[in-house]
């Protein structure tokens, strides 16, 4: 019994997103991407459900918000039911990203209505084939499912105070930039003063109007 309280937090916080949404057909379209936080090494599958529509073809992308830019998958014309798999490198946001093309040369207004499902990590994970494979109990497959989403939770957390020690660094680095700044134009602005100064006084002289 105790099992349960800890099981509903954490179905609540739980890597599974789903969306539908319409995607408007165009010659040159912009990509309709969903972001979503993966730790490192995780898994992510993604389930993509686009009805045929005669005159359109849709393009899917995933990769990830990284700084190297990660491009995992890139597949064109997807019809139907479509299960895809990746493994992220790194910790970051991956993006699902879909183009409408439009092929045909119609001029009225076409779009396509997109399912789309992301599993990313403990809930991309099929536990129910694993059972079958170890012959688990149903609570040792809840346990199973617990210490998942833990690690998760432990490298999500990780990955958020390496990311906060980044910015830190980044602060720091911006304030010492900005107060070396402050100091050349203080330095620049006297030494401008002094010239100024010793410029007006040999005017003057020149001019006998001080001794």
């Amino acid at each position: 019994m105790i099992f349960r309280p800890i099981l509903f937090f954490l179905s609540l916080i739980s890597a599974v997103y789903a969306v539908k949404f319409d995607l408007v057909a165009d010659r040159y379209p912009k990509p309709r991407c969903i972001w979503n936080f993966a730790a490192a090494h995780s898994l992510v599958i993604v389930t993509a459900n686009v009805p045929y529509e005669n005159g359109q073809r849709v393009d899917i992308e995933i990769l990830d918000g990284s700084e190297r830019g990660n491009v995992y998958l890139n597949k064109k014309d997807i019809k139907g039911e479509t299960r895809l798999a990746i493994t992220t490198h790194e910790s970051a946001d991956v993006g699902v990203c879909l183009r409408n093309y439009l092929e045909s040369d119609s001029h009225e207004k076409l779009s396509r209505s997109v399912d789309l499902d992301v599993d990313i990590g403990a809930d991309a994970i099929d536990y129910n084939a694993i059972a079958n494979q170890e012959s688990l109990s149903i609570l040792e497959v809840e346990m199973r499912k617990l210490e998942a989403v833990v690690k998760e939770i432990v490298e999500e957390m990780g990955y958020l105070q390496r990311r906060e020690m980044r910015m830190r660094d980044t602060n720091e680095s911006t304030n010492s930039r900005v107060k070396n700044f402050s100091i050349l134009i203080t330095v620049g602005i006297i030494g401008l003063g002094a010239w100024q100064l010793v410029h007006l006084r040999s005017f003057f002289k020149r001019k006998y109007l001080i001794d």
